[in-house]
């Protein structure tokens, strides 16, 4: 089993209350889930990668390019590359992030 292969499918601790998992990869697309608690943050961040976001569980105040709004179970959207985001989680929940490229600094 080489380095990248065993981290897919590993729990990571993000800190603030945030854990991620990569759950596919190719060089072209990546799937991760980000498991959250209640108070759990997401820090503000940017990177080249455009993302799509979909809410699986929970309530998020999600703030994107300096407006923020509240994200539940079944909402989705895409974040275009170099956009300022991240989320204040209000009840534990999971997001499923899709990033094209891949994220190799998840690897």
């Amino acid at each position: 089993m080489n380095d990248v292969s065993s981290k897919v499918g590993v729990w990571i601790d993000c800190g603030d209350g945030a854990e991620r998992r990569v759950r596919a990869e190719t060089p072209e697309l990546m799937v991760v889930e980000f498991r959250f608690a209640a108070g759990g943050v997401g820090a503000l961040h940017s990177h080249p990668h455009t993302q799509s976001t979909y809410v699986a569980s929970g309530v998020f105040d999600f703030t994107m390019d300096g407006n923020t709004r509240r994200i539940s179970a079944g909402d989705c959207f895409v974040i275009p590359s170099n956009t300022e985001h991240g989320c204040v989680c209000v009840e534990a929940g999971l997001l499923v992030d899709c990033f094209t490229p891949r994220r190799d600094d998840f690897l």
